[in-house]
């Protein structure tokens, strides 16, 4: 039976889902943060050590200032709302990507929501926040150039933004695309992949153990045969 040591997500389908319920895409992203709830608290019950959600990509920029807006507004809301929560069921919060470039009462919550669950240890999660793939691995590149060290490949995953963590085990992506759309490029080269046709704010946790289960029964060979 394979260990199950860190599940991420690629929440595709909120802004379709609210378009389909005349509600607006806003109103799909608020019922995603629901289903983002409903995974940590089945994540805690399961066991799983780690988890990360793709959260706004480099490319999300380009979508409109309001719905922008709204979703900063909304991760800012929920760590302002839930930290006690959070501190009570000992998550430790990491993000990945630059805060720079966010809005400055998102990154003032966001920072102190890191430096509050530092110690934590029951649920690692990972919000890739601002975060695109090529840019990481590009920062990385740079950093071991300064270094002045050997280009190998522990020196490139000691210099991801998820250094210190294992690669994901399972890639869970909704929303019925099949693609990677530049998220975890290096860190999913052995995951197994599951693109499921729902879009997030239908995913359950019958759907995650369901993968779950059919990954703890899969044959890893890792290029052996």
């Amino acid at each position: 039976m394979n260990k199950l040591n860190h599940v991420a997500f690629i929440m595709d389908g909120n802004g379709r889902w609210g378009n389909k319920k005349n509600k607006g895409r806003n109103y799909g992203h608020l019922q995603g943060v629901k289903t983002v709830q409903k995974i940590v608290q089945a994540s805690l019950k399961m066991k799983i050590p780690i988890i990360t959600f793709y959260v706004f990509s480099t490319e999300n920029w380009k979508r409109p200032k309001k719905e922008i807006n709204f979703l900063f507004s909304l991760i800012r809301s929920y760590f302002e709302k839930e930290i006690k929560n959070v501190m009570q069921n000992k998550i430790k919060i990491n993000i990945l990507g630059k805060l720079s470039p966010l809005p400055a009462q998102v990154k003032k919550v966001l920072k102190n929501t890191i430096r509050q669950t530092y110690k934590n240890k029951k649920l690692i999660i990972n919000l890739a926040l601002n975060y695109g793939s090529r840019n990481e691995i590009t920062h990385t590149f740079k950093n071991i150039a300064k270094k002045n060290a050997n280009i190998t490949e522990n020196n490139i995953k000691i210099n991801l933004f998820t250094k210190n963590l294992p690669d994901p085990d399972i890639l869970i992506r909704t929303g019925g695309q099949k693609r990677l759309s530049n998220f975890m490029l290096w860190q999913l080269a052995y995951s197994e992949l599951y693109f499921l046709d729902k879009l997030w704010p239908d995913f359950n946790i019958k759907d995650l153990k369901k993968i779950i289960n059919h990954y703890t029964k899969i044959k890893r060979n890792y290029g052996r045969i």
